[in-house]
């Protein structure tokens, strides 16, 4: 079985995923569903292309998976992509699932990010966060912005990532990629270091726990412009998630912090569109002086209402931008009602 070819096939045929499992066909995702190709794969056939995987991915060291029965990590074939791969192990047999990232960086236009959320990228200080849920297109936006930095600012850009998923040439800009583990210990020990590498931006790639998230604000708080993500959706679940990992006798501190610091939140998801693709939908949220009261306050609830009845391209819901698709007919109605937050509403504003 030929995993070059195999892998250039499912890019060509623009697979956003690759699914490596014994007792499935070599599977790709496309637009959302499942495609089969070849035959089914048996724990023999999954473990030889593993270890073909971490062949082309210069000769990678198996010795942590094996012991672990997890890796991550990215390899590139010349000419065709980058692939970012977790191997895992599955019922005894190797597996792993390889998600596909293009040379060349998306298109903001042709994906359908509006331009106010690129201009996010002209904030000289102050936190911005995306958010969603797993394989909604966070990186992708953020990746976007980052290039809009580039093309527009004369800038020290860093960004942090596990793995690297775009590769961002020097424009305007200079752009320092590190790959944690490859180039650097943790993202904590990145993000330290970084506030002494004279940095304009800095992109970090997730905050994963208490102490990167304090990090991040404290650089935020000093007068960098901090890009990162979290695994939540709705501007309101976002600001909780982020006390929340605080301890108790932290929280009102932090609730104040963050006040001064977050600039806007962006909570994005892929929606099924007429044409059997998807199409991203955003609640934007930019911090105004009555937002910064509530996180202050600790009246965080009452953020879903005042997005509710905004109006303004820097605030706008996830159920106006849904309404918003659908009346473009991006969407069905259908489909908007399905991923609506308040259906009743939505019913009625259809």
């Amino acid at each position: 079985m030929d995993l070059v070819k195999l892998l250039t096939d499912a890019v060509k045929d623009s697979a956003s995923d690759i699914f490596i499992v014994a007792g499935r066909p070599f599977s790709y995702k496309k637009s959302g569903s499942v495609i089969e190709v070849a035959e089914k794969l048996m724990p023999e056939n999954t473990n030889a292309l593993v270890n073909i995987i971490y062949q082309l991915a210069g000769d990678r060291d198996i010795s942590h998976f094996l012991a672990h029965g997890d890796d991550d990590f990215s390899f590139a074939l010349r000419g065709v992509a980058r692939f970012r791969v977790s191997t895992y192990k599955q019922r005894g047999s190797f597996a792993a699932v390889i998600r596909v990232i293009n040379f060349t960086l998306p298109d903001a236009s042709q994906l359908g990010i509006p331009e106010n959320i690129l201009q996010l990228g002209d904030l000289s200080k102050g936190m911005v966060l995306v958010t969603g849920p797993a394989g909604s297109g966070k990186s992708t936006t953020l990746a976007c912005i980052i290039d809009y930095i580039n093309q527009n600012k004369k800038y020290h850009i860093i960004t942090l990532e596990d793995p690297l998923e775009f590769l961002h040439s020097h424009k305007n800009s200079i752009v320092s990629q590190r790959e944690i583990s490859a180039d650097t210990d943790s993202y904590i020990a990145a993000l330290r270091a970084s506030l002494r590498q004279s940095p304009d931006v800095i992109l970090l790639g997730e905050m994963r726990d208490y102490e990167t998230i304090n990090v991040a604000m404290t650089a935020a708080e000093t007068g960098h412009l901090i890009f990162s993500t979290l695994h939540t959706l709705g501007a309101a679940k976002t600001i909780d998630r982020i006390i929340d990992v605080f301890p108790a006798n932290q929280q009102h501190q932090i609730a104040l912090q963050l006040s001064m610091t977050l600039q806007a939140v962006v909570s994005q998801q892929l929606i099924p569109d007429v044409d059997g693709g998807r199409v991203p939908a955003f609640e934007i949220m930019t911090l105004t002086p009555a937002i910064r009261n509530m996180i202050r306050d600790g009246k965080i609830p009452q953020i879903d209402g005042l997005l509710a009845g905004a109006s303004s391209p820097g605030m706008i819901s996830m159920d106006q931008s849904l309404i918003n698709l659908a009346h473009a007919h991006r969407i069905t109605t259908d489909t908007a009602l399905t991923y609506a937050s308040n259906v009743d509403v939505m019913k009625r504003k259809l």
